[in-house]
């Protein structure tokens, strides 16, 4: 059988072809259609004296004023898996905000965590934490960000820099949310690093919070608010390091250590603790049966974030979420 012939001569192909290539360019043309904002580099961004990477995610035509979020990825993790697998970069675009991401190098620590446990890395002024500081200023000049809605938040060891930024820069933060992570001056209270992981320390809420206020001699006040997230079956961060955040921070906000709301949430326990004006100073979510990981929850629903992937695990609740909620970003 012979194929049949078409019409189109020699000469109507490439007019075929203009005509199409025309079309696409005007779909990429035009307002409103430009490609969507990825994950970018920015290097030169101070003295770096803890020689961290830092990446960011801005969404594309993100007016001024907005706030800032600053996510610090767990051991042997890195900048871009962790903001896409916490679902940080999906609100980002969603609420309208933009994400810090800083990396740590293995350089620093063979398995890419950050170094919250040593007092060169977790002082102001010093290491890491310098470092992570310097990325929120030139972010916010970059920007142009709302520098009174800068939030930082971590898994693991980026839970425990977490404190460490809320201890060491208080005045740069509004909250903080530490997932899976660890007390500031944790690691020096127990001895070490991973006798703070596995036992815990002992210290009296006074002393939790005489570790953080060591961090800024003189400063008063106000201090980072925080949300706590824990997995009960985690036997890499054990779930008693959560009950020493909650005397720590309650102690620096001046409230107790009584719960003033105990609920659930997507079936969890939850506990909020009150200062003595009413104002939510602590927050908590115990994940009943979590091992060590980030909370998500995969999905196009309104509170479904995050995609599951190692250490990022698929718990119905998307701590990102409930974060981001919290602190007035959606």
């Amino acid at each position: 059988m012979t194929p049949t012939r078409t019409h189109t001569t020699a000469l109507g192909r490439p007019l075929l072809l203009a005509t199409l290539l025309v079309a696409l360019l005007a779909a990429f043309l035009t307002p409103g259609r430009a490609a969507a904002a990825s994950l970018q580099e920015v290097t030169g961004f101070g003295a770096n004296p803890g020689a961290l990477r830092m990446f960011r995610y801005v969404p594309d035509g993100l007016p001024a004023g907005r706030p800032v979020v600053v996510a610090l990825h767990g051991c042997t993790q890195n900048a871009s898996g962790y903001g896409t697998g916490s679902g940080w970069i999906q609100l980002a675009d969603r609420w309208g905000f933009s994400v810090v991401l800083p990396q740590q190098q293995t350089a620093n620590n063979a398995s890419s965590c950050f170094d919250w446990f040593q007092s060169g890395d977790m002082q102001r002024g010093q290491g890491e934490a310098a470092s992570v500081a310097q990325m929120v200023d030139r972010q916010l000049a970059d920007v142009t960000g709302d520098a009174s809605r800068v939030y930082v938040t971590g898994l693991s060891a980026g839970g425990g820099m977490t404190a460490v930024m809320m201890a060491a820069y208080p005045e740069k933060f509004a909250a903080g949310g530490i997932v899976a992570g660890l007390t500031y001056g944790c690691a020096q209270a127990a001895g070490s690093p991973y006798v703070c992981m596995y036992v815990g320390a002992t210290q009296t809420p006074q002393q939790w919070g005489d570790r953080v206020r060591a961090a800024g001699p003189g400063y008063a006040g106000p201090w980072p608010t925080l949300i706590a997230f824990q997995g009960t079956a985690d036997h890499t961060v054990k779930p008693v390091n959560m009950t020493d955040l909650v005397e720590q921070w309650t102690e620096v906000h001046g409230a107790d250590q009584a719960a003033d709301v105990s609920d659930t949430v997507a079936g969890y326990p939850h506990r909020v603790f009150r200062d003595a004006g009413g104002k939510a100073v602590v927050e908590t979510y115990s994940l009943t049966g979590m091992g060590h990981g980030q909370p998500v929850d995969p999905g196009s629903g309104s509170e479904q974030c995050g995609t599951a992937g190692a250490y990022i695990l698929d718990v119905n609740l998307c701590a990102a979420y409930r974060l981001g909620r919290a602190w007035g970003l959606g």
